[in-house]
């Protein structure tokens, strides 16, 4: 069963916010940066390539970067709870406190895939934004979680891991007004016109999809949405 807010309470709550959004009418083209990486079983690593990633694609001209989903942890339950950080503990995240620096000293906005984030006892797939002075921008809990079971092939169930979020995410950025989604989140088209509806001129979804079902619909849906 997939975790997911209703339309409504999701068109509430992007109406609400849109009323505070402006949209930049400055920006013509610009290049992203889209990093793929490696992940393995150490932290410290995985930010160290990330962070290197970063800077090749600023190198390359790039005024948005972004970053695939779980890119600091291995997918696997053996490793969420352990790579977890409290964003609002700055000081104990040191995943947030990259990112942070990596926009700021480059001067770029950053969509920071998703990492497991730690909040109030519960987890959740978080990516979160920032902008060129460093700082948070938005934050998207990945909303539909991805549950899957093939015989012979598969077995997964992102929700006995996470919880799930309930609001759609919207930012206003330099380089124009962004739609956030994460992976399983592109599945579902409302949230993309909610999106589309509200003036967003790009949608980004993170992901690190599985090859059983990935290579039969990652593409399409990226065409669909």
């Amino acid at each position: 069963m997939m975790a997911s807010s209703t339309p409504s309470s999701i068109e509430h709550t992007m109406l609400a916010a849109s009323e505070q959004l402006q949209v930049p009418s400055n920006i013509t083209k610009f290049k992203i940066g889209l990093c793929q990486l490696s992940v393995t079983s150490e932290k410290n690593q995985n930010l160290a390539c990330a962070r290197n990633s970063i800077k090749a694609a600023v190198e390359c001209g790039a005024r948005l970067v972004v970053l695939p989903e779980m890119w600091n942890c291995p997918y696997s339950n053996d490793y969420f709870a352990k790579f977890a950080e409290d964003f609002e503990n700055e000081d104990a995240s040191p995943t947030f406190s990259m990112l942070s620096e990596a926009a700021c000293s480059h001067g770029i906005t950053i969509v920071g895939g998703s990492v497991p984030e730690s909040s109030d006892g519960q987890l959740y797939n978080t990516s979160c934004v920032f902008g060129p002075d460093g700082k948070l921008k938005a934050k998207h809990r990945k909303i539909h979680l991805f549950d899957i079971e093939i015989p012979g092939d598969i077995t997964f169930k992102e929700s006995d891991f996470f919880a799930a979020g309930d609001k759609p995410t919207i930012v206003d950025t330099d380089v124009g007004r962004i739609g956030i989604g994460i992976c399983h989140d592109i599945r579902f088209p409302e949230l993309a016109a909610l999106y589309r509806a509200k003036g967003a001129r790009i949608i980004c979804y993170p992901g690190a999809f599985n090859i059983s079902t990935g290579e039969l619909l990652w593409e399409v849906m990226q065409r669909a949405r």
